[in-house]
């Protein structure tokens, strides 16, 4: 598999991240994480392995964030790297609005950090970290 075509893939996960997002999907959502994947939330909260990513979303998409949506293009948006041929490193702004617009709510700006692996022929994400941005200065 060349890099144009692995990076083409990592791209298409973190689009289907958003779709499953905004189709409030958390089976979907969680089947893009490794059996023990880290979800570390933008309040520093670790959601420790596929299921509890899958539960808590669900509960998430059926009570607080109920018809929220994630704006921008996730997967066009973010730098990829790649550290060795089976594992990229992605970082990317991000955003989300809890009325479901297209637009990202004040205050509800990220930068996310991802980690895929690959298994089995297919890119998963291991590792997920969203950092709420905001101004040091208080």
């Amino acid at each position: 598999m060349t890099t144009t075509t692995a990076e083409a893939d990592v791209r298409a996960v973190l689009g289907r991240l958003t779709e499953a997002w905004n189709s409030a999907d958390a089976a979907a959502y969680g089947r893009l994480f490794t059996e023990d994947a880290d979800y570390v939330t933008f309040f520093g909260m670790n959601l420790p392995g596929r299921e509890t990513i899958e539960s808590s979303h669900r509960a998430l998409f059926e009570g607080p964030l109920k018809g929220s949506k994630l704006t921008g293009q996730l997967g066009a948006a973010a730098k990829v790297r790649f550290v060795r041929p089976d594992v990229a490193v992605v970082v990317v702004g991000g955003g989300s609005s809890l009325t479901g617009a297209d637009t990202t709510d004040e205050g509800r700006d990220s930068t996310v950090s991802f980690v895929l692996v690959q298994e089995g022929g297919e890119w998963l994400i291991t590792a997920f970290q969203n950092t709420r941005v905001s101004d040091p200065r208080g």
